[in-house]
């Protein structure tokens, strides 16, 4: 992007071969105390210019690339992440970085999970909010998403529950630190082999999250497409009493063993 840079002063040349100054005016350059006399309002105006310019760039880079932001309107991952909490997702998972069993992702809703939104609102500040979303800076709300944390990866059988009310993957039981205090890992019971290039998906807040439970006699038989996910949940920003990183707690699903080696006769 082009920036306007102020002029060099024009400099005096100097004495000429014969021993004369030039007759060419010269230009205003810096006082005594080093300021130049160019510089005035406008000069100033043309630096914060290209400031915010650069500011608004590394900003939208940062949203096309690396991080953006969203915004929790629901209570399905309590308490890991509360109602009206604001997020910055790594676009970076799952590519090029590895998605794991654990990872908090936000994945857009192409299956219909959530009822369709209702109009935009428009207003006098309307444009100041589509610019805050182009460059990342606020959520952008028109679009479908939702927040689960992954419980098993392409593979993974996936089953609840065991005769102590664990879900077990690939015939582990889970012991779940971050499920909601005083809820169940599961009241609905399930027995799924996750298909290739999908996850299993559940809400912390096992009581109260529409997650791929219900979603079980669906066509997509409650998956998501890993394409479907927009990255994985990093840092909670806003509000700041609140402000950290997510876990994905890997201590919970380091013993499981590979998926391969606990499918059910007959499963591919």
């Amino acid at each position: 992007m082009a920036q306007d840079v102020p002029d060099e002063p024009t400099r005096d040349p100097g004495p000429n071969v014969h021993g004369a100054h030039s007759a060419r005016p010269r230009a205003a350059g810096p006082d005594r105390n080093g300021k130049d006399k160019n510089r005035g309002f406008g000069g100033w105006l043309r630096e914060v210019a290209t400031i915010i310019v650069i500011a608004l760039l590394l900003s939208f880079l940062i949203k096309t690339f690396l991080f953006r932001a969203f915004y929790i309107p629901s209570g399905s991952m309590e308490e890991t992440l509360e109602i009206n909490d604001r997020i910055f997702v790594n676009l970076l998972v799952p590519e090029p970085f590895d998605l794991n069993r654990g990872d908090v992702v936000v994945f857009k809703d192409t299956q219909g999970w959530l009822p369709e939104l209702p109009p935009a609102t428009e207003g006098p500040g309307a444009w100041i909010r589509d610019a805050l979303i182009f460059v990342g800076l606020v959520p952008d709300t028109s679009e479908q998403h939702l927040v689960k944390r992954v419980i098993g990866t392409e593979g993974d059988h996936v089953v609840c529950c065991d005769a102590d009310g664990r879900i077990t993957v690939n015939g582990e039981p889970l012991n779940e630190p971050y499920i909601y205090p005083g809820a169940s890992p599961s009241d609905i019971p399930f027995d799924v082999v996750v298909p290739e290039g999908k996850v299993w998906v559940m809400g912390d807040h096992r009581n109260a999250s529409a997650d791929s439970r219900e979603h079980l006699q669906d066509a997509g038989g409650g998956f998501i497409d890993v394409k479907d996910i927009e990255g994985k949940a990093a840092v909670t920003a806003w509000p700041l009493n609140r402000a950290g990183f997510i876990g994905s707690y890997p201590e919970v699903f380091e013993n499981i063993p590979d998926p391969s080696s606990s499918l059910p006769a007959g499963s591919k």
